[in-house]
């Protein structure tokens, strides 16, 4: 059933309607992978001071735009279609119906569409309309409404999507009652689950503070709560573009390497891992918070290093699955298997290469949890070395990778070039390896984040890994390399696009070595697991947001816990309550003389 191979038809001759769905999502994430690609390269070289082509008072501009485009379309618009695919290969059946499916896509590129504008007429001095907000897009910065609705409406078109996942999964699950949820719609639904939990927040923080604050309806917000609201989702969002990731490692790449997924049942306890521990660790991004207590933080920082495990276990059940792989081929001896795996596929390539730098980004997200060490680091662009590692890496490299070898199977049209694919990879770990080794070393000598002009006048800092000049070189050099990694890939693609249509590209997955049959069934209980995740949000959320409200009031000190547009109604209100309470008190008296 769910689990039998595709045999010699694709998934575009199977389900060719679901696979215009995601080609159409896969081709968005692409076009907001160019512009934010062009925008990275203008951000790099001006703050380098390479070339400058653009004042720095619209460098914030360019830096908002660059994070939106890829921290949220890319990563998102690609998480749809390929969980598309991955739902409707893995049970086998299409969409329940594809007018919704189309509908959600609908909503989220016009929602996207709404937000972008809103940040590109930034450019135009013309154009009463900016949102400078930069990605974390919390108070007190305030951006346009319709930057806020485009977002609201985003995750609204994200939502459906789930839903429609969801539905799907229901109605086969009616018809095969017995059988454990099939290994890609189990990560699916998982990711999906901790994604309606994680952007509940955002989306509060969206609809009722910043959307009304910025169309007057509200004189002012709580920054620290919006912040606080920010930071519940935006942790636990980098594990919704990291699991995607996680999908094609575990259930493509041991495939491509000539064996398949050595464990089902670790896949399982990883994915459920994630959902519990991603949300309940935001606050330590906020560790020099002040309107946070020192114990909440501690509470976050030790979740967090819980999170060590699933990509601990991640990195062995991976490994051992190509390992098996490279042993199919005839590897052999203790390292000498690594010689016998396909290096020269892209596909294959690009996923090992993003899994060696998300191991390095590891590293650094250590750092990054610690309390004290934190302190040294927080704010310089140490953080944004460590972002390009796990996003713009692990994922990014990941996501373009896959395409080599998921393109294929939507499309019927084999990848134009694949020694072209080859060295696209190879450049964009080069570049990454470059920027990023640059920007920690830069964070570690307090170069600060977030600037376009970083070179401040009569200071020095100082001397250690080479320069402060040499760094900055190796980010220009490294964000050169990852813009021209970008052209060979959408390049590569439109290429493939206009290649014809053939047959034999079917490419089915194996199941893993040891199946669903071998883990317990209460893995699949999804009710279980939301239910304790929730349980664990509410044990590190609700006394720190209780204690900010109660210090700063909802909408910030001073302010009553209502929209400024309802104080005339309120105290219309209490005159006509007061007039109609004497007018009462006047008429009772008198029939109490009358009755006398």
């Amino acid at each position: 059933m769910s689990q039998a191979l595709e045999g010699d038809r694709t998934f575009a001759d199977k389900f060719p309607e679901e696979a215009r769905i995601v080609r159409a999502a896969l081709l968005s994430s692409f076009l907001a992978l160019v512009i934010g690609a062009i925008l990275g390269i203008i951000q790099t070289l001006h703050r380098t001071d390479v070339a400058r082509i653009i004042p720095s008072t619209d460098y914030y501009t360019v830096l908002t735009a660059h994070g939106v485009f890829l921290a949220i379309s890319f990563t998102t618009f690609f998480l749809v279609g390929l969980f598309t695919w991955a739902v409707v290969r893995s049970l086998d059946r299409p969409l329940l119906n594809t007018k919704i499916t189309w509908t959600w896509y609908a909503l989220m590129a016009v929602g996207m569409t709404m937000t972008g504008v809103a940040i590109l007429a930034g450019f135009v001095d013309s154009i009463d309309m900016s949102a400078d907000v930069l990605f974390t897009f919390y108070a007190p910065l305030q951006a346009h409404p319709m930057f806020y609705a485009g977002l609201a409406v985003f995750i609204v078109g994200s939502w459906i999507a789930g839903a429609d996942f969801f539905r799907t999964w229901l109605a086969w699950k009616r018809e095969h009652p017995d059988e454990r949820i099939p290994l890609q719609t189990f990560m699916v639904l998982t990711t999906m689950a901790m994604w309606y939990i994680a952007s509940s927040a955002v989306a509060a923080s969206v609809l009722i503070f910043l959307l009304p604050w910025s169309l007057g309806l509200i004189d002012q917000v709580n920054p620290t709560l919006t912040r606080t609201l920010f930071w519940f989702f935006g942790h636990p969002v980098v594990y919704f573009w990291l699991m995607p990731a996680y999908l094609l490692w575990y259930t493509v790449l041991p495939k491509i390497a000539g064996g398949r997924l050595f464990s089902d049942p670790l896949a399982r306890v990883v994915f459920v891992l994630f959902l519990l521990l991603s949300t309940p660790v935001g606050i330590h991004h906020q560790y020099l918070d002040p309107g946070i207590a020192e114990g909440f933080k501690f509470i976050s920082m030790t979740n967090t290093l819980f999170l060590l495990l699933p990509s601990l276990l991640t990195a062995f059940t991976v490994v051992a699955s190509v390992e098996y792989g490279a042993r199919q081929r005839g590897g052999s001896g203790i390292l000498g298997w690594l010689t016998d795996l396909p290096w020269r596929k892209p596909e294959f390539t690009g996923m090992m290469l993003a899994g060696l730098m998300f191991a390095a980004g590891g590293f650094s997200g250590m750092v990054n949890a610690g309390m004290n060490i934190n302190y040294m680091i927080h704010n310089t662009i140490w953080v944004p070395g460590h972002f390009h590692l796990t996003v713009g890496t692990a994922v990014a490299l990941t996501f373009m990778a896959a395409t080599y070898w998921l393109w294929p199977q939507i499309s019927n049209k084999p990848i134009y070039s694949r020694t072209i694919g080859l060295v696209q990879v190879v450049v964009w770990f080069i570049g990454m390896a470059l920027m990023s080794n640059a920007m920690h070393a830069q964070g570690i000598m307090g170069v600060p984040r977030r600037t376009a002009e970083p070179e401040y006048s009569g200071f020095e800092y100082a001397t250690m890994f080479g320069g402060f000049e040499e760094l900055n070189v190796q980010i220009a050099i490294g964000g050169t390399l990852l813009f021209v990694s970008t052209i060979l890939f959408i390049g590569n693609l439109l290429l493939t696009m206009g290649n014809p249509t053939v047959s034999g590209l079917a490419d089915p997955l194996p199941p893993a070595l040891s199946g669903p049959a071998d883990s317990p069934k209460v893995l699949d209980n999804l009710r279980l697991w939301v239910g304790i995740a929730l349980t664990l949000v509410v044990l590190a959320y609700a006394l720190p947001l209780a204690a900010i409200i109660q210090r700063g009031g909802l909408l910030g000190p001073g302010v009553g816990t209502y929209p400024v547009w309802l104080a005339p109604l309120f105290d219309a209100f209490a005159n006509a309550t007061t007039a109609l309470v004497g007018a009462v008190g006047d008429a009772s008296a008198a029939l109490v003389e009358v009755v006398r």
